[in-house]
């Protein structure tokens, strides 16, 4: 189980760098979204994962860690307001700039140069 979900982390984690360093701002913005996914199931499992066990403190002895699935509650609620800003702040880069490009510059294909010529 725990190779399963380290899997995951790790798949998610190198899928998002993957994103993040593509030159649209589209990509970007999934990158980052995958990155805070991964970070949420990593904070998760630091509550180790278990089975079986009430969520919170009742008449039993055995219970699951509360701490991470707040801290996972609340960066979920913080990982969409963020994914919520960057989507409104690349459309107003693309509407100012008229470029959905990260640096603001449009890669010339070479068709784009001979059709110029």
């Amino acid at each position: 189980m725990e190779l399963l979900y380290a899997s995951c982390v790790g798949v998610l984690v190198s899928c998002g760098v993957f994103l993040l360093l593509r030159a649209r701002t589209f990509p970007v913005v999934l990158g980052l979204t995958m990155i805070s996914y991964a970070v949420n199931l990593f904070l998760f499992s630091a509550g180790r994962l278990t089975i079986n066990k009430a969520v919170v403190l009742g008449t039993g002895a055995d219970y699951a860690d509360p701490l991470p699935q707040a801290l996972v509650l609340t960066a979920i609620v913080i990982g969409f307001a963020m994914t919520a800003f960057v989507v409104i702040l690349a459309i107003r880069g693309r509407a100012d700039l008229g470029s959905d490009h990260v640096d603001g510059q449009i890669i010339k294909s070479a068709t784009d140069s001979k059709e110029q010529k």
